[in-house]
């Protein structure tokens, strides 16, 4: 498991399946954006390179009834429209995955980044379980399908939950890389997105 600030690109331990690693952090730039806080998503500035084959992020949004406490949906919702903005600015391409009671919904099929606002995402709604097994199926029979037609592109699966289930699914073999995004607000944190980090061997991102 890897903790802090997630890199936006690059394959964790080097490259899966022929993918190339995409552009590494520029952190001079990175830092002085920073300045005195924590650093966060929007922070990350980028050396000019690219990955070749691009990079798709698969957003997976946890919307189950878990996530209406402390009003984590809201914040995971904020957390999603900073990380596809900067798919945006990255020219990547994106694919938004919702998962709560006993389903598990592709919103938005993979497809070029374009610049996103509150209203796109506000009709979300959350309730019932955290069905984390099915989710993360879902996930991964996407990026199978996709990798046929871009066999060159990497693939990110960001992983944004509270990590309320006791479902313990495999990680995704068609992630070339997991971040997992932990919106636990709870008085009585579980830990359990810490620990489904550690079993995948994924990065770890504590939500701001």
């Amino acid at each position: 498991m890897r903790r802090g600030g997630a890199r936006w690109h690059g394959a964790r331990g080097g490259t899966a399946r022929g993918v190339q690693p995409g552009p590494r952090i520029h952190w001079p730039r990175t830092l002085a954006r920073k300045g005195r806080e924590a650093l966060e998503p929007a922070h990350l500035r980028y050396r000019d390179t690219a990955a070749r084959g691009g990079v798709l992020h698969c957003f997976a949004l946890d919307c189950s009834g878990s996530m209406l406490q402390a009003r984590q949906l809201a914040l995971a919702k904020g957390v999603l429209l900073r990380l596809l903005e900067r798919a945006y600015q990255s020219r990547s391409d994106v694919s938004l995955l919702c998962f709560s009671g006993n389903r598990a919904e592709t919103r938005l099929q993979p497809s070029r980044a374009r610049p996103w606002n509150e209203a796109w995402l506000r009709p979300i709604r959350g309730g019932g379980g955290t069905p984390l097994t099915l989710g993360m199926a879902r996930a991964d029979q996407l990026f199978e399908r996709h990798a046929q037609r871009h066999p060159a592109q990497q693939r990110v699966l960001w992983v944004l939950t509270d990590g309320r289930t006791n479902d313990a699914p495999p990680r995704p073999v068609w992630a070339d890389r997991v971040v997992i995004v932990d919106m636990e607000r709870h008085a009585v944190p579980l830990g359990r997105c810490r620990k489904l980090a550690a079993d995948w061997s994924a990065e770890y991102m504590p939500a701001p």
